[in-house]
């Protein structure tokens, strides 16, 4: 009797970077290393743009396929989307393209999942460059029209597609962005090398993620000089991310800051050391104004650390009355809520419990099974 060939499917992994990872990485990543585990019968192709590392070849049923260009632009994105990534999956005669970052190929008949995590750059237009901008208004929805079957990171976001594209609310399913508990448990509570590297004095505040306008940086800059001004406690605040695009607005005001010294600015750093960051924080404070999920968050409540987020988006929903909630275009509100943990002891533990509790809900194994079974059901 003949031997049933193995299903392939490719997947799109060109955001796992080494030392690099954000939200879309560490989603990939961690959705990922789990589904390739909970389907040994198939075959993954995972498609990088460059020579990836190989602690992201997550077992003996994935294969790495090296597709360029390096695709970091969107006259690239094109390329890689619309010529290089539809040859490939002709070549491989691919079952099914998944692709986690909210890109697809209308370029190809395979058929395609595709994760959207927010639509952003369509409430927010001046916040995303202009060429980056344009491809996403035009793509984003015709990639949202082709693909058997779209990955909301919130029912917020999967909301926001509905209403903004027209989409069939069935033909979306809610995968959320989680937390990996076992590996928040390792974190080290103790000093090792992060405060001899930058200098880091407890208290401090703490912001993780690209710094770029709809992240609210600047914003966090402002309050921060108010709440040093107003109420002269030692916190450091601490920024943790990539200097992204559309800056010279934050670097010009950061320049002039009276109290610039107490910030540490941390661009480029081990995950591990990250987390052990996070973890002896005071709190986070993440007063973005736009998030389809916000990864961060539910890290500093598993790692029982209060924290200071929007009241926009998808925050609330993730959350949960687990966090201070601010209007982050209210610069007062941000410094107020930061005295505020520090007045009140009594808030800040109540916060501690409710997000060690509220980061339970969201684990990757919940996720990657949802993914897995849609894998199923799309390749028959």
């Amino acid at each position: 009797m003949k031997k049933e060939a193995k299903k392939r499917v490719a997947v799109n992994t060109r955001f796992l970077l080494k030392n690099k990872l954000e939200g879309i990485g560490i989603y990939t990543q961690e959705i990922f290393r789990r589904v390739v585990k909970l389907l040994p019968e198939y075959e993954f192709y995972f498609l990088f743009d460059r020579k990836p590392d190989a602690e992201f070849i997550f077992d003996e049923n994935v294969k790495e396929l090296i597709v360029s260009p390096q695709a970091r632009h969107p006259l690239l994105w094109y390329w890689w989307f619309e010529r290089s990534v539809p040859k490939v999956l002709k070549e491989l005669n691919a079952d099914l393209f998944i692709s986690p970052d909210g890109y697809g190929s209308l370029n190809t008949q395979v058929p395609q999942i595709i994760t959207i995590h927010d639509l952003a750059f369509e409430h927010y237009e001046t916040h995303t460059p202009f060429l980056v901008r344009n491809y996403y208004k035009y793509f984003v929805p015709k990639y949202c029209a082709k693909a058997e079957k779209i990955l909301a990171v919130s029912n917020f976001t999967k909301q926001d597609i509905i209403e903004r594209y027209k989409i069939d609310e069935e033909k979306i399913d809610v995968v959320y962005n989680a937390v990996d508990l076992d590996e928040m448990s390792m974190v080290n509570s103790q000093w090792s090398m992060a405060e001899k590297l930058w200098s880091l004095k407890k208290p401090y505040f703490l912001f993780i993620g690209a710094v770029h306008p709809r992240k609210n940086v600047l914003g966090l800059l402002k309050a921060f000089e108010n709440f040093k001004t107003d109420y002269s406690h030692s916190h450091q605040l601490v920024i943790i991310g990539r200097k992204a695009w559309m800056n010279n607005e934050l670097e010009n005001f950061y320049s002039s800051m009276k109290f610039k010294n107490d910030i540490v600015w941390i661009e480029k750093i081990e995950r591990s050391m990250l987390l052990e960051i996070l973890k002896n924080s005071f709190a986070l404070v993440y007063p973005s104004f736009f998030e389809g999920f916000g990864i961060p968050v539910i890290e500093a409540m598993s790692l029982g650390v209060p924290v200071i987020s929007s009241n926009t988006s998808s925050m609330p929903e993730i959350s949960a009355g687990a966090a201070i909630t601010v209007d982050p275009h209210n610069i007062t509100s941000i410094s107020q809520a930061m005295n505020e943990l520090i007045a009140n002891e009594n808030l800040r533990n109540d916060l501690i419990e409710k997000g060690l509790r509220r980061a339970k809900d969201f684990t990757w194994d919940i996720s990657a099974k949802k993914v897995a079974d849609l894998i199923r059901d799309a390749v028959v």
